[in-house]
């Protein structure tokens, strides 16, 4: 790291983070687009996005290692810095997941999906994740809170789809391959909002120094 003053340092990191949570989502929504048109192409160039991500992820934890090393920040600076590692590492598991059930919607039809109504979760889960990154950017306790109203509608749809699949599962001659895909697709959706949800966590731990549980963010 340079030796500018240590919160032009902070800054430039945080708004590093915002600008690779922007390419995850942006990513995530074209490729369940191109997913829901069943356009492998489309898909592809999708999953070479996703690796240049992967390294943009491991280039800013080393960056922020390396500012912790050389900075040795304390109070509210180091804070700062803990919770965008922190929260970088969500962002990371949020791609896997994204990739996971992108990868599984191939496999299963287009009618499926559209059944299912996939498309619509995902745009559901990615709005939550981007509220959750919102709420980093401009330190606000409240967009925070906000997270776990979404992330509920996203759990509501996961039961409905699961009483769905397992309901269909039961019926003879039923594609059950599919519909175990269709529970793994929802899953992981729901992982999402779970992921974006600790990342609300870590903005009011930012702003208010609290350590605050999934369950009383509800």
């Amino acid at each position: 790291m340079s030796e500018r003053p240590a919160h032009a340092q902070i800054t430039e990191l945080s708004e590093v983070l915002v600008q690779l949570s922007n390419k995850v989502l942006e990513n995530f929504l074209l490729s369940l687009h191109a997913v829901a048109q069943h356009d492998e192409h489309g898909t592809g160039k999708r999953k070479l996005a996703d690796y240049e991500i992967d390294m943009a992820e491991v280039d800013l934890e080393e960056r922020c290692l390396s500012f912790l090393a050389l900075q040795h920040p304390v109070a509210s600076d180091l804070r700062t810095i803990m919770t965008i590692i922190m929260i970088n590492d969500e962002l990371e598991r949020i791609g896997d997941l994204s990739l996971h059930s992108l990868d599984l919607m191939l496999e299963i039809t287009p009618e499926i999906i559209e059944t299912f109504e996939f498309e619509k979760m995902g745009v559901l889960a990615a709005e939550v994740v981007k509220k959750s990154i919102v709420a980093f950017a401009v330190k606000e306790q409240v967009l925070a809170d906000q997270v776990s109203v979404l992330d509920k509608e996203i759990e509501a749809m996961h039961r409905s789809v699961f009483n769905k699949a397992t309901a269909l599962i039961k019926i003879p001659g039923a594609d059950v391959s599919q519909l175990m895909a269709v529970l793994s697709i929802s899953r992981y959706l729901e992982h999402i909002a779970d992921h974006a949800v600790k990342i609300a966590k870590e903005v009011i731990y930012l702003v208010t120094g609290e350590i605050i549980h999934k369950e009383l963010l509800y």
